[in-house]
Order: structure tokens, then C-alpha cells, then sequence
């Protein structure tokens, strides 16, 4: 069967292999820490996680997605409440707290279950396919390669610290993409969704049962409407061979 060659854009964490999950874990990890050395006084697991969650938006807000920002954000916390509980900071627990945050940068990568199979068959219909990761070059390289995700996007590979509306055009304007068979895939409504939809290409939310706030805002009505909604990775190749080939008959 004939299909329109696509431009398929992919986001990478949490949409081809897990993230957030790690993230979890070390915050778990974390405000046992916090539970034990405020011990008696305060604060509540609730109380820390909230303002955890406070300080790690505000900070990816004005800083992009720099690897230092989680750790830094386990410290802002741990700051905020010995001031607020009247406790002495200790160098020795920043240091923990340091290297906590950054071990979740070492966890295994792991693909999400449909990665391999979805990328196989929009490779196979000749669609054209690109990622694009918002991180630290390291990190995020050190992923693809363990992945051997340059079997599928080769050198079509955008790496950047900030990940908005202004990066997604860029990249638009930069490289030969046609906006109307253009698709940006990812789970992140800020990151993926919005700038997709600003930029005026096709946008496919994968929508995650445990999604980290920051990624998290309300779109606008007839911004909704322009978005395909899914669950699964397993979904996309339907929706762009269902694209694809109303586009070859359009």
C-alpha cells in the first residue's frame, strides 16, 4: 500500500523509553532522607513533595532542562524547611542530597514496550523520522546510544536545553520540513504539544498515567481539537498511515 511519506518527529523520554519512572524512585528514596533527619519536628512527606515539586517547575521554567536542576531542587528543599523548622544545614547531607539527585541519571534506560516495533514499521512505509530530546547532550546521547536509536534517525537528531516553542521552530526553520505532513509525538503538553501546535504542524499527545507536573498545562479549546490523544506507542503507526493515506488521495 502507497503511503504520503510522513515527517515524524519523536520526543525520547517517556514517549520511546522510560523517565519519569526513575525520577520516582530517587524522590522516594529522598523523602525518606527528609523523614529521617526531621525526625520529630516536621516537615510531612506531603509538605516536602509539594514544595519539591514547587521549586523543580520554577527552576525548569527559567533554567531548561539542565541535569543539575533535579539535585539542586532536592537541596532548595531541604534549605526552605531547616529555615522554616529552625535546623542548621549540614554540607555532609548536601552532598548526599547532591548525589542522590544525580544517580538518576545512571539508572538503566529502558524502552517502553511497542518502541521497537513502531519505529520498524514507520521506517518500513518510508516515512522520514527525527528526534527530538530536551537534556543535557551527554545524558541524552549516552541514551540514544544504548537504545541504537541511529538505526532509525541517523544524524536527524535535535538535542536541546531548552525545549519550547522558539527550539521547535528553529529546527522547523532550519531543516527542509513540510508543516502539513510534519508530527511532533510526545507525552509532554508543554514541551511537545503546545510548541507543535503553535508551529503549525500536526501533533500526537501520548498521554501517561503517572506524568511529571511540569509537563502538565491546559490547552486551549480549539488547540484540543487539533490533537490526536493516545495511550499507547502502539497507536501512532495507525494514526499516520490513516494521515498518509488520506493525504496521497486528498
Amino acid at each position: 500500500m502507497k503511503y504520503s511519506t510522513q515527517q515524524v518527529i519523536f520526543d525520547l523520554d517517556d514517549t520511546l523509553v522510560h523517565c519519569n519512572k526513575y525520577f520516582d524512585l530517587i524522590l522516594g528514596q529522598y523523602f525518606e532522607l527528609m523523614s529521617d533527619w526531621f525526625s520529630g519536628i516536621g516537615p510531612t512527606t506531603s509538605e516536602v513533595r509539594t514544595k519539591q515539586a514547587e521549586i523543580d517547575v520554577e527552576t525548569v521554567s527559567t533554567s531548561g532542562l539542565a541535569s543539575e536542576n533535579f539535585p539542586k531542587s532536592l537541596i532548595a528543599t531541604y534549605h526552605y524547611f531547616c529555615a522554616k523548622f529552625n535546623r542548621s544545614t549540614d554540607p555532609y547531607q548536601e552532598q548526599q542530597l547532591m548525589k542522590l539527585g544525580l544517580s538518576v541519571y545512571d539508572q538503566e534506560i529502558e524502552a517502553y514496550p511497542g518502541m521497537v516495533e513502531t519505529l520498524d514499521s514507520l521506517k518500513q512505509d518510508g516515512h522520514d523520522l527525527y528526534l527530538y530530546t530536551g537534556g543535557d547532550d551527554t545524558i541524552q546521547q549516552r541514551k540514544i546510544e544504548q537504545m541504537k536509536l541511529d538505526v532509525y534517525f541517523n544524524d536527524r537528531i535535535f538535542i536541546r536545553q531548552h525545549k519550547n516553542v522558539e527550539s521547535l521552530e528553529n529546527i522547523l526553520s532550519t531543516y527542509p520540513f513540510e508543516r502539513q505532513r510534519t508530527w511532533m509525538i510526545g507525552n509532554s503538553l508543554r514541551t511537545d504539544v503546545l510548541p507543535a501546535v503553535t508551529a503549525g504542524i500536526n501533533s500526537i499527545y501520548l498521554k501517561q498515567q503517572n506524568e511529571w507536573l511540569y509537563n502538565l498545562i491546559e490547552l486551549q479549546r480549539e488547540m484540543q481539537q487539533s490533537v490526536v490523544t493516545i495511550s499507547s506507542i502502539h497507536e501512532v503507526t495507525p494514526v499516520i498511515r490513516t494521515a498518509s493515506l488520506r493525504q496521497n488521495h486528498g
